[in-house]
């Protein structure tokens, strides 16, 4: 794997990203075991995660009867499962392959929803009516130059007393080398406007590999996630950091409930994730 910082058009970037995440879309549908939605009280690892930390701030502690947008959905399982919870539920992502995708398995599976492609900095103009819920989950943000109009989006996206539910990888565990040794530092964590270049073909999710390799990221430190989304007029309502994540970020971690970890040695040493949820006045 190659990476680099480099100051690159956003325009660019982002087809450059899409391109790699079309790639994606048939090794995920056959990495993701997408077979287990078949069973109707099915809903995904990441999606029992966010429910039980959204249950305590949801009126009733459910998503049903909510609307709900889910921005960056890729191939829609976790948006049908939240369907499946009882949400109505719209996705958004810039991936037509990925949303053709998600669109066969919600029509085999007999759910409801809206696909909508837009790049989710401009998803206020895609996307018609606004939302009790929006949601996004997980490995996200990353890949997006500008939070502040990202959260602006957001805001505009949710109808007054709505809830906004991120759950990321971590800012601190994306600085660390993922193929060292010990816990070693090797990539920013404050970010200074510029793209980390990979050239990558493989993905984090099954053995196969991308046609298009070169992908662009940012780094976006926790202050500038939070003041996001505190400078789009969100009230934040609770932020929490977690110990393992729905992806093995590096051959060093080991397999534990609902996903991945550092040794136990290592664990308390870094987060892997954050959590955020916020509300619209």
């Amino acid at each position: 794997m190659d990476t680099s910082r480099i100051a690159i058009d956003w325009a660019a970037a982002r087809e450059s990203n899409r391109a790699n995440w079309e790639d994606r879309v048939p090794l995920h549908e056959e990495a993701y075991g997408i077979e287990q939605l078949d069973d109707p009280r099915h809903v995904t690892a990441v999606v029992c995660t966010d429910l039980a930390a959204l249950a305590p701030i949801l009126p009733g502690g459910t998503v049903s009867g909510l609307d709900v947008c889910h921005l960056q959905c890729h191939i829609g399982t976790d948006s049908l499962s939240l369907a499946r919870a009882g949400a109505r539920v719209t996705g958004v992502d810039f991936s037509p392959a990925a949303l053709q995708s998600a669109a066969r398995l919600a029509d085999r599976l007999g759910i409801d929803a809206t696909w909508v492609e837009s790049d989710v900095l401009e998803s206020r103009a895609a996307v018609a009516g606004d939302f009790d819920l929006v949601y996004t989950s997980i490995g996200t943000i990353n890949w997006l130059p500008d939070l502040d109009r990202w959260a602006s989006q957001v805001a505009a996206l949710l109808r007054d007393g709505g809830l906004f539910y991120i759950r990321d990888g971590h800012p601190a565990l994306y600085s660390i080398d993922e193929h060292a040794e010990g816990l070693q530092l090797r990539y920013p964590y404050f970010g200074d406007g510029e793209a980390q270049l990979w050239d990558d073909a493989t993905t984090y999710a099954g053995d196969g590999r991308v046609d298009h390799q070169r992908t662009y990221q940012w780094a976006h430190p926790l202050s500038e996630i939070i003041n996001s989304l505190i400078g789009a007029g969100l009230q934040i309502l609770r932020v929490d950091e977690g110990t393992s994540l729905p992806w093995k970020f590096s051959p060093r971690m080991v397999q534990v409930p609902g996903g991945f970890a550092w040794p136990i040695a290592e664990r308390d040493l870094v987060p892997c994730t954050f959590t955020v949820i916020a509300r619209k006045p």
